[in-house]
């Protein structure tokens, strides 16, 4: 069942993001406006992952679904990319569950209720 949808944003092929909890906006529609990709995760209970601030900045003023994890890494080489994901994920997801924002940084998880 999908849980997430991944932002056009954010690679496509995440190894991590790969299977049936998971769909990218790519084969959505790589070319949908942030209001069509809300009202989608809306519609379907999904966590929007993400790197654009327009997200966490609307949710900070809606009761979800959708929920988001904004990614707020700065330029980083992708195989950095991968492993700090990695390392952190399983806490994102946890906190995920009781929480309408998990923002991440390369240093902390930041939260909002």
């Amino acid at each position: 069942m999908t849980q997430y949808l991944i932002d056009v944003n954010l690679p496509y092929h995440f190894s991590l993001w790969n299977n049936e909890k998971y769909i990218h906006q790519k084969d959505l529609d790589s070319k949908a406006k942030d209001n069509q990709i809300w009202q989608f995760a809306k519609e379907n209970n999904l966590t929007v992952i993400t790197k654009d601030s327009d997200f966490s900045n609307k949710i900070l003023l809606q009761t979800p679904p959708p929920k988001v994890i904004h990614i707020k890494f700065g330029n980083m080489k992708m195989a950095a990319f991968y492993e700090l994901v990695n390392r952190i994920w399983e806490e994102v997801l946890e906190l995920n569950k009781t929480n309408k924002l998990i923002t991440i940084y390369e240093d902390r998880i930041e939260i909002t209720e």
